[in-house]
């Protein structure tokens, strides 16, 4: 991420998106977030200028729905106005609350909307000019690991985030059949991360990371190249990451009933999987 270049950060008021915004200003990139309207989004633009090389002349602040398509074209307008090209664009906005299946479908309508539409959006809107600047860039969609392993309690964030997973393997594979390509595409997998949308109280739990640690590893990951940045968390490491997806995967090859890590049948199979006592 080379100084003097632009990032377009989503869902950039708060959380992981500000945490995001906030590193990329100090690494000397010109920043462009993007939040609905309100308090938060200009309070974020100020802290974020106070990290830039050139304060405010470097920063943008645009209200945006990412649900709108017209929103997220405005966006990339005044980017493009204000910086004149587009390094990094992160596809962050999102929201959590959905519900069953069968149950709430405006609460799945506005999730699916902002979380996969919204990621949709700014692939649709940013790619091409991106793809005709001809210099390195990365675009960054934010993913979740309900959208692998998919745990019960939310059918709509885990349909959304499921989503969001294949769409954003979807445009590496074609990014890199583009001839001449430059740009990568990566998956931000965070763990458990203490934001807005997760606290349940002031204090940050003590299995919780930080969103500066999530952007840390995403930075480290993008610098080695990675597609899929998983991030462990205070109370889960990498190797029990790796165990649970195994275990979801296997489900189709070995003909288990749906969600059977959650199936009290299979219950004591996979506490041994997962304590690397049996294989599934």
């Amino acid at each position: 991420m080379t100084p003097g270049r632009a990032a377009v950060v989503t869902g950039a008021a708060s959380g992981i998106g500000l945490a995001a915004a906030e590193r990329f200003a100090r690494m000397g990139l010109k920043v462009c977030l993007a939040d609905l309207d309100g308090p938060a989004l200009h309070e974020a633009a100020g802290r974020v200028a106070a990290a830039a090389p050139g304060g405010e002349a470097d920063v943008r602040a645009v209200p945006t729905d990412v649900a709108r398509l017209e929103d997220v074209q405005r966006l990339k307008q005044v980017a493009y106005d204000a910086f004149g090209e587009v390094a990094v664009l992160m596809n962050n906005a999102g929201v959590g609350g959905g519900g069953k299946p069968w149950k709430d479908v405006e609460r799945w309508r506005r999730l699916i909307e902002v979380n996969l539409w919204g990621v949709l959006h700014g692939v649709q809107a940013f790619t091409e000019a991106m793809l005709a600047q001809g210099t390195p860039c990365a675009i960054v969609n934010t993913g979740s690991k309900q959208g692998i392993t998919t745990p019960p309690g939310d059918a709509a964030y885990n349909v959304s985030k499921a989503g969001v997973k294949v769409l954003t393997e979807q445009l590496a594979h074609e990014l890199r059949n583009v001839a001449g390509c430059k740009i990568t595409a990566h998956l931000l997998i965070p763990g458990y991360t203490f934001t807005g949308m997760t606290a349940r109280g002031p204090e940050k739990p003590a299995e919780a990371w930080t969103a500066d640690q999530v952007v840390d590893r995403m930075i480290d990951g993008m610098a080695r190249g990675d597609f899929y940045l998983l991030c462990p968390d205070n109370a889960v490491t990498r190797e029990m990451d790796e165990r649970r997806v195994q275990w979801a995967a296997d489900d189709l090859i070995r003909n288990r009933p749906a969600l059977s890590r959650w199936h009290p049948e299979y219950a004591e199979a996979f506490a041994a999987f997962m304590a690397g006592a049996a294989k599934p």
